[in-house]
């Protein structure tokens, strides 16, 4: 299956599925969709995904990336898992986006999957997949998990699910708004992570957390990612949720999200939810186009 920039060998297991093989090529190119919009292109030149059908279930129930040479992502699917599951699946583009991060050292792993527990969502909301009040509504709901506890040592020290997910999730929102405030909102995250792959830097290559956060950093001119790790690694940090969510003018009333234009980082609350001008080859890629054939 090419992509653009890369291409996608599919390997299905023994089993059945309900759905055939339209739907399933179908899922798979909304993922690789999604993470072509954050990137601008497919993060690696190739990816095996292996498809496990799992019997009486569902959904999607689970996925691991693997930084091989090159990646394999595994993903199993429910024999009964239908078109509209597929559609609404986030965890293949989840582990899509860890294509696009290098492998890092044990203690550090809040950072790969908490980039892209932040970063899913945002690319599937930039690829018109997923409603942005919808986004907002989860994404306020779910980030206070990554907030730390009592016995909380710092990132780098409290692997517990909801700081590794969560509490790296919440590290990468605080650094996005940071970066994109202090650069009048020119740069932020999301080109950060672009000039990562730029360098080469994707889940087969091993690299120190320090090169990682350095790159990013040149990217925008500024220290951020440097200076919020050194201060996160192993002590506790509150940060001030409601504050932020006033500054970016959203607000949760009832379930109902409401937007405050007048807010003094509304602009920067819009540019999260829209794709970048620059991309991993510093400029808008040709659409994504897909041919599919099961091996």
């Amino acid at each position: 299956m090419p992509v653009a920039g890369g291409t996608v060998q599919i390997n299905l297991g023994a089993g059945r599925l309900h759905l055939d093989r339209d739907e399933l090529l179908q899922w798979i190119r909304r993922a690789a969709e999604a993470v072509t919009t954050f990137y601008g292109r497919f993060p690696v030149e190739k990816v095996h995904l292996r498809i496990t059908p799992v019997p009486d279930r569902r959904s999607v129930s689970g996925g691991s990336t693997y930084g091989t040479d090159p990646p394999t992502i595994r993903v199993s699917v429910g024999d009964r898992a239908t078109r509209a599951q597929l559609e609404d699946d986030w965890i293949l583009t989840h582990e899509m986006v860890h294509l696009a991060f290098p492998s890092l050292e044990r203690r550090h792993h809040w950072l790969e999957e908490g980039l892209a527990t932040y970063v899913e969502p945002l690319a599937r909301v930039q690829a018109g997949q997923l409603p942005e009040k919808r986004f907002w509504r989860e994404f306020m709901r779910d980030l206070p998990q990554g907030l730390p506890s009592r016995s909380d040592r710092g990132l780098d020290y409290t692997p517990t699910w909801a700081r590794t997910y969560w509490g790296g999730a919440l590290f990468c929102f605080l650094a996005d708004v940071t970066i994109r405030e202090r650069t009048r909102n020119q740069y932020g995250l999301q080109e950060a992570i672009q000039a990562i792959v730029r360098a080469g830097g994707n889940v087969s290559k091993e690299w120190p957390l320090q090169k990682a956060l350095q790159i990013a950093d040149e990217n925008s001119g500024e220290t951020v990612l440097t200076n919020l790790y050194g201060e996160w690694k192993s002590k506790s940090v509150t940060p001030d949720l409601e504050r932020t969510w006033l500054r970016l003018g959203v607000r949760n009333r009832n379930q109902e999200i409401l937007f405050d234009d007048t807010a003094p980082l509304a602009a920067i609350r819009d540019a999260l939810v829209r794709p970048s001008a620059h991309g991993v080859s510093g400029r808008n890629t040709a659409p994504l186009k897909i041919f599919g054939v099961f091996v």
